[in-house]
């Protein structure tokens, strides 16, 4: 029997210069039913990160503290246009993911009213299957002036609200059955975080994503020999809420902070 490979890698995607902030009216391009009244508190907001309202004020934040700031991460940014090109092409022409900015409405911002409060942080809506009926807050990075604050705390209790609650609940969510939650296994107050707001531990994933070079040192030394050996790999720490969970009280735990 005789056989051909003709495979051809694809080009990497990349993104013009023009095409950074995305179309002109913004679309979210989203897949799953945004409610309003389940991303917002009287306290915090979860709204569409737009990069012409928000990615300059993002990039104050971050820039001078990308090493604290990305060191969990799985990839790092050096410039803007960097991160606003992995923005689009990750978050925006995917329709199963959406990127959210996170809002502190206990602290207003003179220099844009219009945002109902401070810009604190990201968090993204990841790996979602309407399939499988599960989502995953990822990508969640809180600016400095905002940690150790309520925010973090009510943006997950938020999320999981919006994962989790039926469609015909009030205010309603998506109603899937599994929120999912990633931390490299070396990041304790992520995990420690999520047991906190209910998430079970599941397991480790060991080796599962390469690093870069910038974050060597959060992940084990690669194998020698193999195609990437200077670069070392992450250990995923998988935590999950499911239906049954939320069900049996992580919902009113949830929602008592919420209030």
């Amino acid at each position: 029997m005789s056989y051909v490979n003709n495979y051809t890698p694809l080009p990497e995607p990349t993104v013009p210069e023009s095409e950074l902030y995305g179309p002109d009216p913004y679309d979210i391009n989203f897949a799953f039913p945004l409610y309003p009244e389940t991303l917002e508190t009287a306290r915090v907001k979860l709204t569409p990160f737009v990069p012409s309202v928000h990615a300059e004020t993002y990039w104050d934040h971050v820039k001078d503290h990308r090493p604290q700031l990305y060191r969990y991460y799985s990839t790092y940014f050096h410039t803007l246009p960097e991160f606003l090109a992995w923005h689009e092409l990750y978050f925006r022409r995917n329709p199963s993911q959406l990127y959210l900015a996170i809002i502190d409405k206990t602290r207003p911002d003179v220099a844009h009213p219009a945002w109902g409060g401070s810009f604190a942080g990201v968090v993204g809506l990841i790996n979602t299957s309407a399939t499988n009926l599960q989502m995953e807050p990822g990508f969640i990075l809180v600016f400095p002036a905002f940690q150790h604050t309520h925010v973090a705390k009510t943006m997950v209790a938020m999320c999981l609200n919006y994962i989790l609650q039926l469609p015909t609940a009030s205010p309603p969510g998506l109603g899937f059955r599994r929120a999912q939650w990633c931390a490299n296994a070396l990041n304790a107050p992520s995990v420690g975080l999520a047991e906190r707001m209910g998430f079970r531990r599941e397991g480790t994933l060991r080796n599962v994503i390469v690093l870069p070079d910038e974050l060597a040192a959060y992940g084990r030394k690669g194998r020698p020999g193999d195609p990437l050996e200077t670069h070392s790999s992450r250990d995923t720490a998988i935590l999950s809420v499911c239906w049954d969970d939320w069900e049996s009280g992580t919902r009113e735990k949830v929602q008592a902070i919420l209030a």
